[in-house]
């Protein structure tokens, strides 16, 4: 690794001197690319500049304690130095091997979170507005901030489906492992025997996608308007503001009703088309990775069962990583930061383990 990383430093210095060049100054196209570059070596070459302080220590703290000639008091000073410097060293190790992890491109982006009733009729559609608000509560304490892009509620109070755009500081990087079917386990509230029912509910975290990351050919879309149903003000039965919108080439269709204006509705459909589209090719590029490495965290794929939420044990069981928590009500009120973190650290402790492999094999 240190090789490694002297070559990144090799790189850093590289880039400090030609930002210095008058010539790239006067390019700002050049000098900003340059800047980024530095900016995102940074954080790496300050680590390192730690480490072989931290190595530098425990070389004179050892070449004391080897020293029999050495002072005995100064010996002692010497070896708790030297103890000092290995744990640091052991720490800044860590960190480093973080920071080379390569970075998720869309980590930063904001996203639209699909959730949608499966396998359970009515108390599967309950499940899905209980983790809607879930998710909404967690956001609030983040300070992200949610809005409902098009729901589908039915008349026992939940969902068929709903999606939620969440926008904030790296929201994708915090849910992305949110994807796929939560199964709940409880007695519903119509149940006289008391007996246990499971539902299914299948999540969807989609990063939001700009024009610039998805290409659509308005020449494959098929737009169709058709009245809006249900409840949304006076005119939402009487106009022809719903819109559906079929991607020819791959047969995804998107539809939404909630907005009075055709325009608004169609640009809120557009903003699901691009991010569906965007999660089959990132899909795609996951597949050919995991061809390679099988990742800790699961494949991300919405037909994988990720969670189990126990209502009569107050659990809730992440598969993937055999996490159980048994603190079901507080998690429901938005607190699954325990959850979230874990699955990061899961996947960051992976990712590393494969990272040291193509280091001593470099």
């Amino acid at each position: 690794m240190i090789s490694h990383l002297m070559k990144m430093k090799e790189h850093f210095q590289h880039i400090e001197k030609m930002m210095s060049d008058p010539d790239v100054i006067k390019d700002q196209s050049k000098f900003q690319e340059l800047a980024k570059e530095r900016s995102d070596l940074e954080p790496v070459i300050l680590k390192f500049s730690e480490l072989t302080k931290a190595n530098t220590a425990l070389t004179e703290a050892n070449e004391i304690l080897h020293d029999k000639s050495a002072d005995p008091e100064f010996a002692e000073l010497a070896k708790e130095e030297a103890s000092e410097a290995k744990a640091t060293i052991e720490k800044l190790n860590s960190e480093i091997k973080v920071l080379l992890l390569p970075k998720d491109p869309l980590d930063s982006k904001n996203i639209l979170m699909e959730i949608r009733a499966g396998a359970g009729g009515d108390e599967a559609s309950l499940f899905v507005g209980d983790l809607l608000r879930m998710y909404q509560r967690f956001a609030e304490t983040v300070r992200w901030k949610t809005s409902i892009v098009s729901g589908s509620p039915n008349d026992v109070g939940g969902f068929k489906e709903v999606i939620m755009e969440i926008a904030g500081k790296d929201v994708y990087s915090k849910l992305k492992f949110e994807s796929g079917v939560h199964r709940v386990q409880r007695i519903p509230t119509t149940e006289t025997n008391g007996r246990i029912h499971t539902s299914t509910v299948t999540v969807a975290v989609l990063p939001e996608a700009e024009e610039v990351d998805i290409s659509i050919d308005p020449n494959e879309l098929r737009i169709d308007v058709f009245r809006a149903s249900g409840c949304g003000g006076q005119c939402v039965n009487t106009t022809d503001s719903a819109v559906r919108i079929t991607h020819l080439p791959t047969n995804t269709v998107v539809s939404c009703q909630d907005e009075k204006s055709q325009h608004k509705n169609k640009d809120k459909a557009m903003k699901v088309l691009r991010s569906r589209l965007l999660e089959v090719k990132q899909r795609k590029a996951h597949e050919s990775r995991a061809a390679n490495r099988k990742s800790q965290v699961g494949t991300g794929d919405r037909s994988e069962r990720i969670r189990t939420y126990n209502f009569p044990q107050g659990r809730v069981t992440d598969h993937r990583i055999g996490l159980s928590l048994y603190k079901l009500p507080t998690i429901m009120e938005g607190d699954v930061y325990e959850i979230l973190e874990s699955l990061i650290i899961a996947d960051q402790t992976d990712r590393m383990s494969s990272l040291e492999e193509e280091l001593l094999s470099a």
